[in-house]
């Protein structure tokens, strides 16, 4: 499979940004992040349209983390990404085995059929074509529209990766509307015009 998804995509270097097919959400603290992608993929399920794949959540109190999980929104249930490396460990915690059951899932309600794909985020993980990457690269190849976050550490590694086919987007509701109105309309557009 391709390492890229703008080498599975239709879409050619000559995309308007504000129609790009991936929105990249970033400018914000992560759990602030989440929760425009939680709102926005609600907000779209609300009106009927087919929301398929993952969002993040921490289970957080009293100053620490306890997990860090992923909610598919295909169902509702929730991965947990994080492995307890016991006491005073510095380590990642982040686990592998988790990550990939989560993608799996994703990839699974792709292939049953969306409208709208939103992925948590391209981390590291998915910098190093791990992760949720081939999540990606399934909602590309099925020409969906895909939102995520990228934290701007991991922007060149972001753009290496989707190219032309996402347009940054601030962390703020409005902002993802504004993008998906233009994207909807260039889709329809488009679609006016074949």
């Amino acid at each position: 499979m391709a390492t890229t998804v703008a080498a599975l995509s239709q879409a050619g270097p000559d995309t308007p940004a504000d129609i790009a097919p991936i929105a990249a959400v970033s400018g914000a603290a992560g759990s602030v992040v989440q929760a425009v992608l939680a709102s926005f993929a609600a907000r779209r399920a609300a009106e009927g349209l087919r929301v398929v794949g993952l969002v993040e959540e921490a289970v957080c109190g009293n100053g620490t983390c306890d997990g860090l999980f992923l909610r598919d929104l295909t169902d509702g249930r929730r991965v947990s990404i994080s492995q307890d490396l016991g006491p005073g460990s510095t380590a990642c915690n982040l686990d592998p085995g988790g990550l990939a059951a989560a993608c799996a899932l994703a990839q699974a309600a792709i292939a049953a059929g969306a409208d709208l794909v939103i992925l948590s985020k391209f981390g590291k993980q998915e910098a190093d074509r791990r992760g949720l990457t081939e999540a990606f690269q399934a909602a590309i190849a099925a020409d969906l529209p895909v939102v995520t976050a990228v934290a701007p550490p991991l922007a060149d590694a972001w753009a290496a990766f989707a190219g032309p086919l996402a347009t940054a987007v601030t962390a703020d509701a409005e902002a993802l509307e504004t993008w998906w109105r233009r994207y909807r309309a260039g889709q329809d557009g488009a679609a006016e015009a074949g």
